[in-house]
């Protein structure tokens, strides 16, 4: 019996069954269904030189993981934290400033909300992709309150964190070469979500000498014809810093302008200290309403990391793009998660604003205990619960035999001789820095810091 070459490469031996029941799988091909097979599966001739599909993908095995998945960085914060963590739980007295976790418990009000939603049958089943109504009023009438800007709930997509909004912002917007300007330092996860999204990430260095603030006219620099996106981040993680008012007015001015763009990140928004408030750029300068994506959410303010609640704002075609996206990727939010979030957001803040109290206090210490430490220079952050050192003093000098030349060997040094994790500048952009997070409780911080001035002492 004659059989169709290309219907043979879906019998071949890597399909076969065991031995044992070998006959009986032979028999079933009966030269009816062959028939059947050359009928509807056309016979493809192979180019001159080019090898069979089953040769290439035995070729292919070689490669198990997908080139584009392979080139991923894991989350240098969670890499540091979880090594942190390890050593921890083998018995070593490690204090962390690695995660930007805060050390608070979810406010009780939204646990008790959380608590009654899983009771409810109602809650067990999907929501919608975007989320559930109720939430995305309540993420509406935020928006208004905190942004300034007018929307409605059907410009809001409820997403599994702040980092499934990010990657999706970006995967809606860009195309293969689109640039992405990205002042730096910049949070880990923006290199791989635009790398993952095609497009190309454009650095736009800012240092301790600016406060880690660009300026419209590096911006302008790095413009290119090719730029489609500017990522705006204040307050900033890893730096604390946060945009005056007429600083993200001029920004916003200028992507205006060249018709850019935005995505803008406003997780940290409520954590800003001595009087200070993030401006968001769409209040800055409403024209840009229509070209702006605000991604948020509620692990920050109200102590919910866990909980996987953010969220993305912006223009009714691009919302309705990234929930067909977010569809197809993850449905929708845990339910249980969502209801909370509706707690959160519309309950009582008072708990929310005790935390941000305790990080301002926190703020305050770990400044001034860095900045008696010769060498390090640490600007005073405004936003977030990061502090981000300029530690180029202390490189090149010896430390306990150990003479570091990078701020990744510089973190290595300080987690094995004084048994404190911190996040090295590489993470977030060039060496020469260090990110400690202060969101962990005040003794073990201020232990923390001890440690450092005896070592660097």
């Amino acid at each position: 019996m004659e059989r169709n070459p290309d219907y043979l490469v879906a019998l071949s031996p890597r399909n076969e069954p065991k031995s044992g029941r070998k006959k009986a799988w032979q028999n079933s091909i009966t030269s009816r269904s062959l028939g059947h097979a050359a009928a509807t599966v056309k016979p493809r001739q192979l180019h001159p030189g080019e090898a069979s599909p089953y040769a290439r993908s035995v070729a292919n095995e070689s490669k198990r993981i997908s080139t584009r998945i392979d080139s991923i960085a894991e989350s240098a914060t969670l890499k540091v934290d979880g090594k942190a963590k390890a050593l921890q739980a083998a018995g070593r007295p490690v204090i962390s400033f690695a995660a930007g976790e805060p050390d608070f418990p979810t406010p009780e009000h939204i646990v008790e909300a959380a608590l009654l939603a899983v009771r409810d049958p109602k809650n067990h089943r999907y929501t919608p992709a975007a989320g559930l109504p109720d939430l995305r009023d309540a993420i509406a009438a935020k928006t208004l309150r905190d942004s300034g800007l007018a929307i409605s709930p059907s410009q809001v997509v409820v997403t599994n964190g702040g980092k499934q909004a990010v990657y999706q912002a970006f995967a809606t917007l860009l195309d293969p070469g689109d640039e992405v300007l990205v002042p730096t330092p910049y949070w880990t996860t923006y290199p791989e979500s635009i790398r993952l999204a095609g497009g190309v990430q454009v650095d736009v260095f800012a240092g301790s000498d600016q406060n880690y603030l660009v300026t419209v006219e590096q911006l302008e620099a790095a413009r290119t014809p090719r730029t489609k996106v500017l990522l705006f981040v204040s307050p900033s993680n890893p730096t604390g810093a946060v945009y005056s008012p007429e600083q993200t007015k001029a920004i916003g001015e200028w992507a205006e302008e060249h018709g850019l763009w935005i995505i803008s990140d406003e997780i940290y928004q409520n954590l800003t200290y001595d009087g200070v408030r993030a401006t968001s750029i769409v209040e800055a300068v409403p024209a840009l309403a229509d070209r702006t994506i605000l991604v948020n959410g509620v692990a920050k303010t109200y102590a919910m990391t866990g909980w996987r609640l953010g969220w993305m704002v912006g223009p009714q075609d691009a919302m309705k793009a990234a929930a067909n996206l977010q569809s197809h990727l993850s449905s929708n939010v845990s339910n249980i998660s969502q209801r909370a979030g509706i707690a959160a957001l519309t309950g009582p803040q008072d708990a929310a604003i005790a935390m941000r109290d305790a990080f301002d206090r926190r703020r305050q210490i770990i400044v001034a205990e860095l900045n008696k430490i010769p060498g390090i220079v640490a600007p005073t952050p405004q936003g977030a619960f990061y502090v981000y050192p300029d530690v180029t003093g202390l490189l090149g000098r010896t430390w306990g035999g150990v003479t570091p030349t990078t701020s990744l060997e510089l973190a290595d040094l300080i987690l094995d001789q004084a048994e404190v994790a911190v996040v090295p500048g590489e993470a977030f952009g060039p060496s020469g820095y260090l990110r400690f997070s202060y969101a962990l409780g005040d003794a073990a911080l201020l232990e923390g810091v001890q440690r450092l001035q005896r070592l660097f002492a």
